[in-house]
């Protein structure tokens, strides 16, 4: 068999550089740490940093609850009120946002402020769009789907400032666009969808087009994981999602000559590598 593993699987650099600052604090060992939600969406490198004293809260309440130590604001990001609440109460900040998530904040509020409506593309249950919202000061609309893009309908009046969730699928960003671009208000377009994002989902699809079954390796709750899934399926009926080695079933691989492997953004190379040495074992 085959194996074609991707240049791209694995941590990216916003991923890889909020993981090394959490283990950094670790290593310093003064006061208590805690994460601002999970650090990423990879459930092993969570329980890692839990073993290590690292615990996660997940609310303004617990956030509000806290007496000492260090808080990390995870890769996603997080609303400005968070930051105002760790400042407050005298708390020692550790950012871990991704400076492309940073980016956007920046770019909402000016935005915002100047007057303009910010539609954000993306799932606003996610994380880094609930903390991009946290930034905006006026009206601001989430559009996930081609039909919540065919009903937008705008009430405000004022120029419209299109950004997207970095993890997005590129053309589908683009095909969202061009349905509001139709509707023909005055728009900005500024595509935030990180370039990492954009190359490890472009060589997915080229390899999902050549093999015989497709492995996308990530956290169930990984978005970035997800759209990874969705551009394999479209190109390979044979399209696995696995979390670790333990969910693959191997006993659905020997007829294939050639199999691809992908991994999303926040999952660790140590898992990229056992699962590609078991199928090579394996077949």
């Amino acid at each position: 068999m085959e194996v074609i593993v991707a240049k791209t699987a694995g941590f990216c650099f916003g991923v890889k550089r909020a993981v090394d600052k959490v283990y950094e604090q670790v290593e310093k060992g003064t006061e208590p740490i805690c994460t601002y939600g999970p650090i990423i969406h990879n459930e092993e490198v969570v329980k890692d940093l839990e073993r290590k004293g690292v615990s996660v809260i997940n609310s303004v309440s617990e956030l509000k609850a806290l007496k000492e130590g260090t808080v990390v604001i995870r890769s996603h990001g997080v609303a400005k009120e968070i930051y105002d609440i760790i400042e407050s109460k005298g708390l020692h900040l550790v950012d871990a946002t991704c400076p492309f998530v940073l980016k956007i904040h920046n770019i909402v509020k000016k935005e915002s402020a100047s007057g303009s409506e910010i539609i954000i593309i993306g799932n606003d249950q996610h994380p880094e769009v609930e903390g991009i919202k946290g930034w905006c000061s006026g009206p601001v609309t989430v559009i996930e789907s081609a039909a919540e893009a065919e009903n937008f309908v705008q009430e405000s009046g004022k120029r419209l400032c299109i950004v997207s969730q970095t993890t997005f699928n590129y053309n589908k960003f683009n095909k969202l666009v061009e349905i509001l671009s139709k509707k023909g208000y005055d728009i900005i377009v500024l595509n935030t969808i990180c370039n990492a994002t954009e190359e490890r989902q472009t060589e997915a699809r080229a390899i999902a087009k050549r093999v015989d079954g497709m492995i996308v390796i990530g956290g169930r709750h990984s978005s970035n994981t997800q759209k990874l899934f969705e551009i394999c399926k479209n190109e390979c009926e044979n399209t696995y999602y696995i979390q670790t080695l333990v969910d693959l079933d191997v006993h659905s691989l020997p007829s294939m000559g050639c199999v691809g492997i992908t991994a999303g953004a926040s999952t660790p190379n140590n898992i990229i590598e056992e699962v590609q040495k078991n199928v090579r074992n394996e077949f």
